[in-house]
């Protein structure tokens, strides 16, 4: 017996509410760590944005992104948008000191 179309749409939400959730605390974490980045940097007089570093993660993302059917450009514009936030942190930690 098939399941109930509704049923099955909400099954299928439910599960990507629960993807989201994990998402937001992977992210969390992630810049839980790059604020402790942005902090070392300010401390040590070191720039806030490390181009050679990011252009290797995208290359890494973007890789990793293709392995798991995931559009890699998508990938690179999602890195983008968090290296953004990430480079305000920075900024932000060495206009405070």
């Amino acid at each position: 017996m098939t399941e109930d179309p509704t049923t099955t749409l909400t099954r299928l939400r439910s599960s990507i509410d629960n993807i989201d959730a994990a998402l937001m605390y992977m992210l969390a974490e992630r810049f839980k760590a790059t604020k402790q980045v942005g902090h070392l940097k300010a401390e040590h007089g070191m720039p806030a944005s490390d181009p050679a570093r990011e252009e290797q993660q995208v290359a890494r993302l973007r890789t990793l992104a293709a392995e798991a059917d995931l559009d890699p450009a998508f990938a690179e514009k999602w890195f983008n948008f968090v290296v953004a936030e990430v480079i305000r942190h920075h900024t932000e930690a060495a206009d405070s000191r």
